[in-house]
């Protein structure tokens, strides 16, 4: 597989597509006025605990307080312990101390297997309104939602993730040779110092020993200059920025797999390079400078496939198409077989299909980062095999993601639920808005509605415009509908109010905007 990391830096925002095959696989945006908090940390102050939903708010200086669900406090075990003793005294038995779950090892914050409850302490015996507390961005503020935070801090390098809240090395389940895996696990039990743990990224596979212990003393030295930045700092503040876009990318995107990296920007191009010869010195040749007459989004194809994601109707090589709906609690995508009538019969024109479909679906989740719930209606197959066909393409499909998900078996309506974890807003949240003249409906009232609807407020003050004169402005389209598809109508309401009906079309107008005028009689003669 052939894979190309192209960047395209400019002053007011910066853009990242992974390109596999010649298809964007995955693509980010930050803009300069609006640089995301993902993984920042700060000093907050806890402003409001909430005992019935386990729950507290947050003041980390942002324009909504951020969220703190209970079982992401961390507590250290000294502190655990003395409050299992106080319940032990008052009691009068044993507490139940539940032993830490087997950590998940996968990527990242899917990685983390958080011990978060070494005992079931309610949120009010752990925080109380005004308490300083270092807290982490985990989920960015999407849509009404404030930032969703956390007390176990994670710091990722290239290779290792930092965990100081925690005892425990994990190891990516993306490397999936087991004698490499030990080979790690029993490399960092070793040179992790005691009291906090690490999580191996797959990156790391086959890394030297001397590379993993120069980053675990880089991680370190920057988690005891964050302790001390917040013991100086004031509160609510920020006291860590997570890197911006564009090393985020070389740090979780340019790895091995990624044949060369190309960038627009000479500044970035320079910072890029000083990043890889600190870090990845193997890939720095692998960096490259655009310097093309043609953008480099259009240059590559990457343009195109960007509008092509804020479209709300996909079509399929075989003339099927797929249509995504956004919605505040799920998205829902729904597969149709538009102009393709297949060959033989109507199961395998409907199999082939969906299972055209599914190839769609796992990129587009991919592309434009949809998260959350997901409910994929596919067309009805008649087959139990052929909707486990479909299912299992679908599961295979979404092992390239990134993002966790869980795909759930298809039911007997056709319809798939799947969840992919979400922690920032999609490529339609960031590069849209809802629209001004519809309210985020989607749609606009038909120019026939428009018509009736000025019919029936004519009506509806009949007493008022009964035998005078009245002037009707319109959009022109509206106006045009009058004089022919509903001159009858409007004939019939001038005989009803006795009254002459003048409509006069103004471009200025919106489509559902209309003004009902009475003229006053002229004084000449």
């Amino acid at each position: 597989m052939s894979a190309e990391l192209i960047i395209n830096g400019d002053f007011f925002e910066t853009r990242v597509a992974l390109v596999e095959n010649g298809q964007v696989a995955e693509f980010y945006i930050e803009r300069s006025s609006d640089r995301g908090i993902g993984s920042n940390i700060y000093k907050g102050r806890v402003v409001r605990v909430l005992p019935g939903m386990q729950a507290a708010f947050v003041d980390i200086n942002l324009e909504k307080a951020a969220f703190l669900y209970v079982s992401d406090i961390h507590h250290p075990m000294g502190e655990i312990e003395e409050v299992l003793l106080n319940a032990c005294e008052v009691g009068g038995e044993e507490a139940n101390v539940e032993e830490p779950s087997e950590p998940a090892e996968e990527e990242l914050s899917d990685a983390l297997y958080l011990q978060r409850n070494h005992v079931e302490i309610p949120i009010e015996d752990r925080l109380q309104e005004g308490q300083d507390i270092l807290v982490q961005v985990a989920k960015e503020p999407i849509g009404n939602k404030g930032a969703r935070i956390t007390t176990h801090i994670t710091l990722a390098g290239r290779h290792l993730v930092l965990m100081p809240t925690m005892d425990h090395v994990g190891v990516s389940r993306r490397i999936e040779n087991e004698k490499e895996r030990k080979r790690l696990r029993d490399l960092m039990c070793t040179i992790k110092p005691p009291h906090c743990g690490f999580i191996v990224r797959t990156v790391a596979e086959g890394a030297e020993p001397e590379k993993l212990e120069a980053e675990v003393d880089f991680l370190m030295k920057l988690w005891e200059n964050i302790q001390r930045r917040a013991e100086q700092a004031a509160v609510p503040s920020m006291v860590y920025q997570e890197l911006d876009i564009t090393l985020r990318a070389v740090r979780d995107l340019f790895t091995k797999e990624v044949d060369r990296l190309i960038i627009d920007s000479e500044s970035e191009y320079r910072k890029i390079l000083n990043f890889t010869e600190t870090f990845m010195p193997s890939l720095k040749n692998a960096v490259e400078l655009y310097q093309g007459e043609e953008p480099i989004f259009d240059a590559y194809g990457i343009e195109m496939e960007v509008q092509r994601a804020l479209s709300r109707k996909i079509w399929l090589k075989s003339g099927g198409y797929i249509v995504i709906e956004r919605t505040e609690a799920l998205t829902a995508i729904d597969v149709n077989t538009g102009r393709y009538v297949g060959k033989r019969n109507l199961e395998e024109t409907i199999l082939k299909t969906n299972l055209e479909a599914v190839k769609e679906i796992a990129y587009q989740l991919r592309l434009r980062n949809i998260g959350g719930i997901i409910i994929i209606d596919f067309i009805d197959m008649e087959k139990e095999s052929n909707r486990e066909k479909v299912c299992n393409a679908l599961k295979d499909a979404m092992r390239k993601d990134k993002s966790k998900t869980n795909i759930l078996n298809m039911s007997e309506l056709g319809l798939i639920e799947m969840t992919r974890k979400r922690t920032k807003e999609s490529i339609g949240q960031i590069l849209c808005e809802p629209c001004f003249y519809c309210d985020g409906e989607g749609y606009l009232k038909s120019k026939q509605t428009v018509c009736y609807e000025i019919l029936r407020e004519l009506q509806r003050d009949h007493r008022d415009l009964f035998g005078r004169n009245i002037l009707v402005v319109v959009h022109p389209e509206v106006a045009a509908r009058f004089y022919d598809e509903e001159r009858v109508p409007l004939e019939k309401m001038e005989e009803r109010l006795h009254a002459s009906i003048v409509v006069k079309g103004d471009s200025t107008y919106h489509l559902d905007q209309y003004d009902v005028t009475v003229l006053e009689p002229s004084s000449e003669g």
